[in-house]
C-alpha cells in the first residue's frame, strides 16, 4: 500500500476518533453527572455497550494502521510516523489503564460524582492525544501532498 493512501487512511480514522472523544469530553462525559442516581446505573450500561460499537473497532484498526504507518512510512515520513503511533500508544494506554478503572469503577458502585469527574479529569489525556495525532497526521498529508 503506498504510503500516502496509508497515510490518508490513519488521518481519516484518528478524524473520526479525535470528533468523537471531543464530543465525550464535552458533552457525553460530563452528562453523567445529570443522571438520576437510581437511574445511573442502567444508563452506565447501556452507554458502555452502546460505545463499545462506535469505538472499538476504529480504535483497533488505528493501532494496527499506526504500526503500519510507522513501518511502512519510516523512511518518507521519519520520525513522525513513530510518533503517531506514540499517540496512539498513549491513547490506549489511557484508556486502559485509567478510563476502563474509573467505568469499572461506575459500574459496581454505581452513580459517583467523584468518579464522574475523574473520568471527566483523566480523559484529557485522550482527548489531547487524538487531537495532537489528527493534526499530526493532519499535517504529515499536507507536507506529503
Amino acid at each position: 500500500m503506498p504510503t500516502k493512501f496509508l497515510l490518508l487512511l490513519n488521518f481519516a480514522l484518528a478524524a473520526y476518533l479525535t470528533g468523537l472523544i471531543w464530543t465525550v469530553q464535552l458533552v457525553h462525559y460530563p452528562g453523567f453527572a445529570y443522571v438520576a442516581p437510581e437511574k445511573f446505573a442502567a444508563f452506565h450500561q447501556h452507554h458502555t455497550r452502546n460505545m463499545s460499537f462506535v469505538v472499538l473497532a476504529p480504535m483497533v484498526l488505528e493501532l494496527g494502521l499506526a504500526a503500519w504507518l510507522g513501518w511502512q512510512g519510516r523512511s518518507a515520513l521519519g520520525a513522525a510516523g513513530w510518533w503517531a503511533l506514540a499517540l496512539v500508544l498513549l491513547i490506549w494506554a489511557a484508556t486502559f489503564f485509567i478510563s476502563v478503572p474509573f467505568h469499572n469503577r461506575l459500574a459496581a458502585d454505581g452513580y459517583s460524582y467523584v468518579t464522574i469527574d475523574g473520568l471527566v479529569r483523566t480523559n484529557w489525556i485522550r482527548t489531547v492525544a487524538w487531537t495532537l495525532r489528527s493534526g499530526l497526521l493532519g499535517w504529515l498529508l499536507w507536507k506529503i501532498l
